[in-house]
């Protein structure tokens, strides 16, 4: 459909399908041949060929309500997917969480920082006499909290798939999120411990189970999506996200208490 061709009206008429009542705008074209429909950001619109009356116009939604309530409540979820959280100062994302970073002077006088997840917030501890930066020991940090859920997932995963990887890095690479290579190692980025569990889930079954399928031909995604049943949507967040987990900076001007 060329939208760009039809001749609108500037209405904006109700109609109830099932338990909500549903704004739609009315687009009368004149090169139309029939009446369609597109549900999408800006809501329900109708293309009605001059020819046509409204009473046609609320039939045709009438036939089509499970339909267009159906793609409404999609749309909703996307927008809900895709709508960026806001991060104040101080926070990075954590599981899928804003979460802050609060930073203290460590009593002991130890040459090393030590960070940990206390009360929502994750704490760097610098030692007295410390001259490793905040950086660095939180991206150490979050790395092994990365190894450690990634291989928590693939326990799982390997023993349903009957394969074992022969290794398993985790890398801080900026153009993939995993990969498993010919030799059967498997290698994951770090940052997917800043997403949420099923984003992180939704990846690691992914490169595992190329261990076993190693195209992506439609035998490998039905086995990824019944080992993953979060699949889409974990796709979808990452798409939505990707820009905010590699972009972050790993220590956004955090607070000293």
């Amino acid at each position: 459909m060329e939208w760009a061709d039809a001749m609108k009206t500037a209405t904006q008429p109700q109609i109830r399908l099932g338990s909500r009542r549903v704004d739609y705008r009315v687009v009368r074209s004149s090169t139309a041949r029939k009446l369609r429909l597109r549900v999408g950001p800006n809501g329900v619109e109708v293309v009605q060929p001059s020819t046509r009356n409204g009473e046609d116009v609320s039939a045709f939604l009438d036939r089509n309500e499970a339909w267009i309530l159906g793609q409404l409540q999609r749309v909703e979820r996307l927008r809900a997917v895709r709508r960026p959280a806001q991060r104040r100062v101080g926070e990075i994302l954590f599981r899928g969480e804003p979460t802050r970073i609060r930073i203290e002077t460590a009593r002991i006088r130890g040459r090393g920082n030590a960070v940990k997840l206390a009360n929502g917030e994750i704490i760097v501890a610098c030692g007295a006499r410390s001259q490793t930066p905040v950086a660095r020991s939180l991206e150490n940090w979050l790395r092994k909290q990365a190894r450690g859920e990634i291989e928590k997932q693939l326990a799982t995963v390997t023993a349903r798939i009957r394969r074992q990887p022969r290794r398993i890095y985790i890398m801080g690479q900026r153009t993939k999120w995993g990969n498993c290579s010919t030799q059967g190692n498997l290698t994951f980025n770090w940052r997917l411990i800043l997403a949420p569990e099923f984003v992180l889930r939704y990846l690691t079954v992914h490169e595992a189970v190329h261990l076993a399928v190693p195209n992506h031909s439609a035998k490998f995604w039905l086995t990824v999506q019944s080992l993953c049943l979060e699949t889409e949507r974990a796709k979808q967040w990452l798409r939505a996200h990707e820009r905010q987990l590699l972009e972050i900076p790993l220590l956004a001007e955090g607070e000293r208490s």
